[in-house]
């Protein structure tokens, strides 16, 4: 018994001395480890931090590296290498939807306390007849500023004639592309409209037809316009574009506020048709972008630049600057440097993306025909590859009953364009002028406009920079171009454009405080006269200056005429000795094709 009780002890021994053996050497190789990984974790945090910091530096401007586009400017020969573009610029930390402050802003264009009305201030048998001229945002301009004519003479307004001659050839009558009886009930209070002259004692007044400069102020229609109307009770202005200043009192500001935004409104089956439109575009995002591109041939034979094409290039746009019998030949450097060139189709694309649209936006385009056909759209559709137009998301017969009216169909791009969350612009006319500022007056939506005076430089040297620092750059250069509240500085501009007198806050003061700082602000115009545009008064509150010229993309198109009228009535019009009119200003041309 002992024996075996000893040999179960010696067993019970060697069991635990096994185990103690085991343990000792677990506990060295975890000392062995514990040792190992203090050296070794901060190397490895060192190499994980790098990646990390790597993966941070791609993935923050590029977001997502696929389907990235690879665009090379300039010939075959360039020497640089292509210019990459990420599928999507990433978050930018802003909405790209919206304008900020926009919230704070609201249109206000009713009339004062003070304001005469219609039934007390109009002179009986006195009645103001206009030639609107150009195409459709040109007429637009025209009608609104023959109502707050007609109210200054104290007249009655004949609805409006439409410019049926000119580029256009469109045959289209006023209330064929407007509800004239909405124009005439919603104005009833500021001026009396009627259809026709209505006969006096069975005879119909012959209007007698003269014209005014552009940029006319108030006492100048009383001075040149007045007369004529006392003695001959109805006046016609022909060429009626452009013809009443921009500086107005805040009164009279409002009632071309009235009639641009209210009144003048489009006949039921054009605004039916750019509805279908807009709900079709809907249809295929949350948010789309609506481009006016104009690269139309015409358009880039006017303004004199270079957009590489050599000598065909050369040959078949300076044929077409002949239409205009005193345009000067220009230097395309000097007019691209001045920001004076539309963007091509592929800068315009560049500049979206690099403000932060990624591919995946659609974009509906309102153009006519352009310049190189689908070679020169080729990089903005791989830029934008949701590329639409009226004719991609309406068919031929959906469209017949307008396609054969070139101011119909430009009222369908409007309305898509007005609806739109982003409008684009890519030269300063007519259609971009309306929209900015009917954009402005309901709600700030945001209105981009290139600020081709800087991008210029910069899209010559973009394959000499990366993606990011390009992206950056642009996003400087426009501040001030993007729609925001207050960007253009009070009394600058072209006040369809910028109609700061029908802008009030939401305690219902008009707008003067500048959001962005004063170095950043879009200003056309520096000459830094005193803004006196709150003054309620009818009279024009500065004298007209440089700013009241023509500026290049008011692209007047000039008649095979000549136009340069020096002094009195124009060629062929009635007139009478006994009428004194001072000379007229000299006119760069007489229709404006920016539309």
């Amino acid at each position: 018994m002992k024996k075996k009780k000893r040999l179960n002890n010696s067993g019970s021994n060697g069991h635990h001395h096994h185990n103690g053996v085991v343990l000792a050497s677990l506990m060295y190789h975890f000392r062995r480890k514990r040792r190992l990984h203090r050296h070794l974790f901060p190397l490895l945090s060192v190499i994980s931090g790098c990646f990390l910091l790597l993966f941070a530096a791609f993935s923050l401007p590029l977001h997502s590296v696929n389907n990235a586009v690879e665009l090379r400017s300039g010939s075959d020969s360039d020497p640089f290498p292509a210019f990459s573009v990420p599928a999507s610029e990433g978050s930018l930390g802003r909405d790209l939807w919206r304008t900020s402050f926009s919230e704070l802003y609201r249109g206000c264009s009713n009339a004062s306390d003070k304001f005469a009305r219609a039934n007390v201030k109009t002179i009986p048998n006195r009645y103001l007849l206009i030639d609107a001229s150009g195409g459709l945002n040109q007429q637009r301009t025209g009608i609104t500023d023959a109502v707050v004519a007609a109210y200054i003479l104290n007249a009655t307004l004949v609805v409006p004639q439409l410019d049926q001659k000119s580029f256009w050839k469109d045959t289209s009558e006023f209330a064929e592309i407007f509800d004239v009886d909405q124009f005439i009930s919603f104005l009833s209070k500021d001026v009396k409209i009627v259809k026709d002259i209505p006969p006096n004692g069975g005879k119909v007044l012959s209007p007698f037809t003269m014209r005014v400069p552009r940029k006319c102020n108030p006492k100048c229609y009383q001075s040149r316009v007045l007369p004529v109307l006392i003695k001959k009770h109805a006046v016609r202005l022909s060429k009626f574009d452009y013809r009443l200043s921009n500086k107005l009192g805040t009164q009279l500001q409002r009632l071309r506020c009235r009639v641009n935004y209210h009144a003048l409104t489009f006949t039921d089956s054009i605004v039916e048709m750019g509805k279908n439109l807009v709900g079709r575009m809907r249809m295929k995002g949350k948010h789309f972008i609506a481009l006016h591109l104009r690269f139309e041939p015409d358009m880039l034979a006017f303004s004199g630049c270079d957009y590489g094409g050599g000598e065909k290039e050369r040959t078949e746009l300076g044929e077409i600057r002949k239409r205009w019998k005193t345009l000067h030949t220009r230097n395309p450097d000097k007019v691209r440097r001045h920001g004076r060139c539309p963007l091509t189709p592929e800068e315009v694309g560049l500049m979206l993306r690099a403000l932060g649209f990624g591919s995946d936006v659609h974009l509906y385009v309102a153009s006519g025909e352009v310049y190189g056909g689908e070679e020169t759209l080729a990089p903005l559709k791989a830029l934008f590859p949701n590329f639409h137009s009226k004719e991609t998301i309406a068919s031929k017969e959906e469209l017949a009953p307008f396609s054969s009216f070139s101011s119909r169909m430009a009222a369908l791009d409007f309305i898509v364009c007005d609806e739109s969350d982003v409008f684009v612009t890519n030269n300063n006319g007519n259609m971009a002028r309306m929209l900015a500022g009917r954009r402005r007056y309901f709600g700030h939506k945001p209105t981009i406009r290139p600020n081709a005076k800087k991008l210029y430089r910069l899209f010559m040297n973009r394959n000499n920079m990366t993606w990011v620092e390009f992206a950056s750059k642009v996003r400087t250069f426009q501040i001030g171009f993007m729609g925001e509240p207050n960007e253009v500085k009070p009394g600058t501009g072209e006040f369809h454009e910028n109609p700061l007198s029908c802008i009030c806050d939401k305690s219902g003061k008009k707008a003067n405080v500048v959001l962005i700082p004063q170095n950043e602000t879009y200003n056309r115009n520096t000459s830094g006269k005193e803004d006196n545009t709150n003054k309620d008064t009818g009279d024009v509150t500065d004298e007209q200056s440089m700013e009241d010229e023509l500026e290049w993309s008011d692209m007047d198109y000039m008649e095979n005429v000549n136009t340069l009228q020096g002094k009195g009535f124009p060629n062929g019009t009635e007139s009478d000795p006994n009428i004194s009119l001072k000379p007229e200003l000299p006119e760069l041309a007489e229709e404006l094709f920016s539309d």
